[in-house]
């Protein structure tokens, strides 16, 4: 494996690239995706990926807890998702109208997500939990939707978590609560005064930046308690958890079924597309909201999608995936320790968190992600982690050497 080894390495296409970014990308680049805030050395642009590895410009080859932040749940270039993929483009992608596998792959939803009576297809996250605000407020004829404070929902002008471009109106009908909190809740809903359209939520808290929070039962059965006494609509937020914790749904385990769901990131391993799955009382709803897009029907991605779902099942990936998790929590935990750190791992394994505590403005995250970058590992200063199914044995023990490195690096700086 060609591995990164010293920061002081060059780095010149990938230097060469962000100089010519800047003239034409506002910022050099955006969004989640922009290293403006990463440590110098990190990688920004990539030339290729396989299995759970990716290649910088510079040729430089890193072992990915990132999945291209979530969708590549089994692994990049996964063979039978990219067979069926090629043998959908050789038929047409962009058509006339969508191809049969549109409904192919509406039916193994349905029958794999136990709430879902139906199914209707996007290109990304936000469209998803977007559209599941439509049909709630077209089902209840009420406007107010309740969101956790701090939760991440979508890049729209009602959820973008910065407020540049955002007007006061487009969040007049949102209102907060403060996640496993069913006071607050309680509270929300009483604020919005018999206006409250649906009731949002993901299946944990995973706000950038924090510890992870996993869902406490109570709250997930009183959540849903109250959407049923005031009759709002609960919509679940699957966009990041979805396929990686329970193939029917995250919230399954505890018998809590959300009325809408918003799916996307793994439901392709990588190809573009979303799903809104609903309950069948809200499908006339769903027939009246008015959202389409011309590469919303692509058959490239829905021939994608069933391959990807299909083998997250028959390969066992949930299984490989906390296996691996597993793994690594235990590891850093004992790396911590060895270097007498105090860190905070948090949230599923499939999704690590890694906190070190008394951490003003990251910056003991960001000299520990800089450190296993120069070593072959990419991981995240603020942002979850992820792991694929493709991610195996040998791919543990080189990410417990790169962030063993890492550890001693944090130890030495800032002890």
């Amino acid at each position: 494996m060609k591995a990164a080894v010293s920061q002081s390495r060059t780095h010149s296409a990938d230097a060469a690239l962000r100089e010519r970014a800047r003239t034409v990308l506002p910022g050099g680049m955006y969004g989640h995706l922009s290293a403006s805030a990463l440590p110098p050395g990190y990688p920004q642009f990539y030339q290729r990926s396989e299995g759970a590895r990716v290649w910088d410009v510079d040729g430089t080859e890193y072992i990915d807890l990132m999945c291209s932040f979530g969708p590549i749940v089994l692994g990049y270039q996964h063979p039978k998702v990219e067979a069926a993929a090629a043998a959908q483009r050789a038929r047409g992608d962009t058509m006339a109208g969508p191809a049969a596998c549109m409904v192919e792959a509406a039916e193994l939803l349905v029958d794999r997500v136990a709430h879902a009576d139906w199914a209707l297809f996007a290109k990304n996250g936000t469209d998803a939990t977007t559209t599941c605000l439509m049909i709630a407020r077209a089902a209840t004829g009420r406007s107010t939707v309740l969101a956790a404070a701090g939760a991440y929902h979508g890049s729209a002008p009602w959820c973008t978590p910065k407020l540049a471009g955002v007007t006061s109106h487009d969040r007049a009908t949102i209102g907060y609560y403060r996640y496993n909190d069913m006071a607050s809740l309680e509270q929300a809903a009483q604020q919005a005064d018999g206006d409250v359209a649906a009731v949002l939520v993901s299946p944990l808290r995973h706000d950038a930046g924090y510890d992870q929070e996993l869902v406490d039962p109570a709250f997930a059965r009183g959540l849903r308690a109250l959407c049923d006494r005031i009759g709002a609509v609960l919509i679940m937020d699957e966009v990041r958890a979805g396929f990686r914790l329970n193939e029917g749904g995250s919230w399954e385990h505890l018998s809590v079924p959300p009325d809408l769901s918003a799916w996307s990131k793994a439901i392709g391993n990588g190809y573009p597309v979303a799903a809104v799955l609903g309950s069948g009382s809200l499908s006339d709803a769903a027939s009246q909201v008015y959202v389409t897009g011309s590469f919303w029907f692509q058959a490239v991605p829905m021939a994608a999608a069933i391959a990807t779902i299909t083998a997250i099942h028959d390969e066992g990936a949930i299984a490989a995936m906390e296996s691996f998790g597993s793994g690594l929590r235990r590891g850093l935990a004992e790396q911590a320790r060895a270097a007498g750190l105090t860190v905070y791992q948090t949230g599923p394994v499939q999704m690590p968190n890694l906190r070190f505590a008394d951490d003003e403005n990251f910056a003991q995250a960001l000299a520990f992600c800089a450190t296993a970058a120069e070593h072959g590992v990419i991981v995240h200063p603020r942002h979850n982690w992820f792991v694929s199914a493709a991610h195996n044995h040998r791919d543990l023990e080189r990410v417990l050497e790169a962030t063993s490195h890492a550890f001693q690096h944090v130890r030495r700086r800032f002890s």
